[in-house]
């Protein structure tokens, strides 16, 4: 088996729950934290394009020892043959994601810093992403593993 699994429909294969385990490295100062908790991915309710996903992360974020709740909302609407359109909560665009390969590399760009990720597809039940952040504010390392629910 090669390092990539093909996912012919991102939005069917991300659907369900997913455990996530997330390190967050700060390359300027060393500083260190980490998040776990739980993503899932649930239809849209009536204000979204059918097919669409609910994407909302919940868990807790421990950086430099303190520990505080954390969540997100995202919404990953249906692409082109297979592929997401991610957006955030409100609405704006965040990027695309399309896993046919098993692979993808996206860019955000925030302000005056890029956001740089790489999705990796391991089987039906292991993802990966990994952000880069750079610009004059952020020099960040993020590390997400998701492992499907039962």
């Amino acid at each position: 088996m090669g390092e990539f699994w093909p996912v012919p429909d991102a939005l069917a294969y991300l659907g369900g729950s997913w455990r996530v385990r997330r390190s967050v490295r700060d390359l300027a100062s060393g500083a260190t934290g980490e998040f776990g908790g739980t993503t899932r991915f649930e239809p849209l309710a009536g204000d979204g394009p059918p097919g669409g996903l609910l994407h909302h992360e919940s868990g807790t974020f421990v950086w430099q020892g303190v520990a505080r709740p954390a969540e997100r909302t995202l919404r990953f609407l249906p692409g082109p043959g297979g592929t997401a359109d991610v957006r955030f909560a409100d609405g704006r665009p965040f990027h695309d994601l399309d896993l046919t390969s098993g692979r993808h590399i996206a860019d955000h760009p925030c302000a005056a810093d890029l956001y740089r990720g790489e999705f990796t597809v391991r089987d039906a039940d292991h993802w990966r992403t990994v952000w880069r952040v750079r610009g004059p504010a952020k020099d960040l390392v993020l590390t997400t593993e998701y492992a499907r629910e039962p």
